[in-house]
């Protein structure tokens, strides 16, 4: 059998190559992505004077932007996973369908996003963790940034669609095109123009609104197997889209409320070091963006992969596709928790100079980072079940991890006696936990029954 399959054809061919050609372009697509706010981290950490400060204000802003980003994954995981399975179904016309009311939707949250958003950036960023040295940053930096929430939403969530039809190299061109912009933007703004956050803010908006450009030019041409050709809410599709889409958004909208949480905790328990306590934590999340880029751009395109050939019933090659996903998750998890626990201070420095902040980040994100390699497990898992439209379960293990360990154990750890720590503590146990029942309960639900041949519910 050859190795290759036709454009958009995932159930010919090597599962193990189609993987790897989908999941490279992604991964480095991801890369690209994360140097968006990364960037801004490492321009803005390195501002004289105010560095720490500047890094401090965004992380006080991370909540909100992942929320953003959580409208993305409502439309990019269910809207991109079922029109996959339309096509392996032959069913190009209901795909079509699903592509139009994804982009209408988003346009629609977006300008409500961007209304409610700009408007209350003020109180909710107080309630945050804002204090009266971080909030000064951390407002002129969101309000310009929400002012991009459309073509945000529009590069975020409509690639997916771009890559799921078999274009891979296209989506990563989207992210690395907007990413390269904002890379030169950066500096030019912050420092030559002397607009600091405000700068760092304008380039990502400036680079988002190409990207977004980009996306739209593919998805309307005539490459694509599935054009988008219109607009409009097709109300069947959309609850569809919103049932199994609910997954991606649940998954980053707990990642905002355990960031908010985290970041009230720590101005709590971190007394006169609360603000390099937040400014570790913004640096920690910075490493994890990096880090878990590999394991996102091989669940990514396994995830693909697994609904294209769940849609055709070759149920052989799904399994094939979630044991060569879960392979190479373990294998590079390890590798980056390696690098955490023996060579942090080279990765931390490169976001900041400030030594006492450095000193800081280093024991922290040993204890954040030790369980790594079982995240695998839960990334493994719950794009299994977006894969194979199990949102229930795919639901429940989005919740399980944030909203039931990772919360609170964050309220209850610092007042065990570990002090700030017990926040960082609270990632460590959740990732052992959470990653280990997400991975077993997939296994019993749904690997024996693609072994049988019976993926059903």
């Amino acid at each position: 059998m050859a190795d290759t399959a036709p454009k958009g054809d995932f159930s010919k061919g090597r599962v193990s190559t189609i993987v790897l050609k989908l999941g490279l372009p992604i991964m480095l697509a991801e890369l690209v992505h994360v140097l968006y706010n990364v960037v801004d981290r490492v321009f803005i950490g390195h501002m004289p004077g105010d560095g720490t400060a500047a890094l401090t204000g965004l992380g006080v802003c991370f909540p909100l932007i992942t929320l953003i980003g959580a409208f993305a994954n409502l439309c990019s995981t269910g809207g991109s996973t079922l029109a996959t399975i339309a096509r392996g179904q032959g069913d190009d016309e209901r795909a079509g369908r699903i592509l139009g009311t994804s982009f209408t939707f988003l346009l629609l949250v977006g300008g409500a996003l961007t209304l409610l958003l700009f408007a209350t950036a003020p109180l909710t960023l107080l309630l945050l963790g804002g204090d009266s040295e971080s909030l000064p940053f951390a407002l002129p930096y969101f309000r310009i940034y929400v002012l991009g929430t459309i073509p945000v939403l529009i590069s975020l969530g409509m690639n997916p669609f771009i890559t799921a039809q078999g274009f891979p190299r296209v989506a990563m061109l989207t992210v690395i095109i907007g990413a390269l912009l904002n890379l030169g933007l950066d500096p030019l703004f912050i420092y030559a123009f002397g607009m600091g956050v405000r700068g760092a803010a304008l380039a990502t908006v400036l680079s988002q609104c190409v990207s977004a450009a980009w996306v739209l030019r593919f998805l309307t041409g005539k490459q694509p197997p599935v054009p988008l050709r219109r607009l409009g809410l097709d109300l069947p599709q959309l609850g569809n889209i919103m049932k199994l889409g609910v997954t991606g958004f649940t998954f980053k909208v707990t990642n905002s409320v355990t960031q908010a949480v985290v970041n009230v905790m720590l101005k709590t328990w971190g007394g006169a070091l609360s603000t390099l306590y937040i400014g570790a934590m913004s640096l920690i999340n910075s490493l994890r963006e990096v880090m878990s880029l590999p394991i996102n751009g091989a669940t990514s395109a396994g995830q693909s992969v697994m609904s294209y050939n769940y849609g055709a019933k070759k149920y052989d090659r799904v399994s094939q596709c979630i044991r060569f996903v879960l392979l190479a998750g373990l294998t590079i998890n390890t590798l980056m928790w390696a690098l955490v626990m023996f060579v942090p201070r080279p990765l931390i420095r490169i976001f900041t100079d400030d030594e006492e902040l450095v000193k800081l980040t280093v024991g922290c994100a040993r204890i954040y980072f030790g369980a790594f390699p079982f995240m695998a497990l839960q990334v493994t898992g719950q794009h299994t079940f977006v894969a194979l439209n199990y949102p229930k379960h795919a639901l429940c293990f989005s919740l399980l991890r944030k909203i039931v360990l990772v919360a609170p154990l964050t309220l209850l750890l610092p007042n065990l006696g570990l002090g700030a720590k017990g926040v960082f503590w609270a990632e460590f146990i959740s990732q052992l936990v959470g990653a280990s029942a997400c991975f077993t309960t997939m296994s019993l639900v749904i690997w024996r029954k693609m072994r049988r041949g019976s993926p059903s519910e």
